[in-house]
């Protein structure tokens, strides 16, 4: 059986692409009169099961985040204040984009080899993948901060060293439990 025989040819009317561009329209028009309902209804005060399509006004109002979501990172600490991480590299080899720098060094603690001596991310470099994350087998280095609103003027103001990734809370307001669903609908 050939490739071509299940299809078959296109007519003049299929050629013209005019019944697709009417099915796209439809599609549009159908979530733009659903979505004007919904906000109508809204403004009412009238409360529905469905959910119109919503514009946060970031930075005033700050999208929630699935408690799941990759934003900046953090280091953790022991019981003693001392970071978590042993040095084993694991994330620095582990990341795509090589944008974490480990430099080791011995610790004074003989039941812990060694503790990072210089711990760099450049964020700027950083494609938020989650694989240094995944890698590390101390659960050292986390993503779970909430904060994803990162800039700076300088490449070097994009550089995370040790002592900052120590000092880094999260947010958790800026999380979610779960975010109200309807039934059979995408989640976006």
């Amino acid at each position: 059986m050939n490739v071509h025989d299940k299809y078959k040819p296109l007519t003049w009317w299929d050629k013209t692409y005019i019944p697709l561009v009417i099915d796209g329209l439809s599609v549009t028009l159908r979530h733009f009169f659903r979505n004007i309902r919904l906000h109508i209804l809204n403004v009412l005060g009238i409360k529905t099961k469905e959910r119109g399509a919503v514009t946060y006004q970031y930075p005033e109002e700050m999208r929630p985040l699935w408690p799941r979501t990759r934003t900046l990172h953090r280091l953790m600490r022991r019981e003693d204040g001392s970071p978590r991480c042993v040095a084993c590299m694991m994330c620095e080899t582990a990341c795509p984009a090589r944008c974490i720098y480990i430099v080791a060094e011995e610790r004074p603690d003989v039941q812990i080899e060694k503790q990072p001596k210089i711990f760099n991310i450049d964020l700027g470099k950083c494609v938020f993948c989650g694989y240094c994350v995944e890698a590390c087998p101390e659960d050292a280095i986390r993503m779970d901060t909430g904060i994803i609103d990162i800039a700076s003027y300088t490449r070097n103001g994009m550089l995370l060293t040790k002592e900052q990734l120590l000092n880094i809370q999260p947010k958790v307001e800026n999380y979610v439990a779960r975010p109200d669903l309807v039934e059979g609908q995408p989640i976006y």
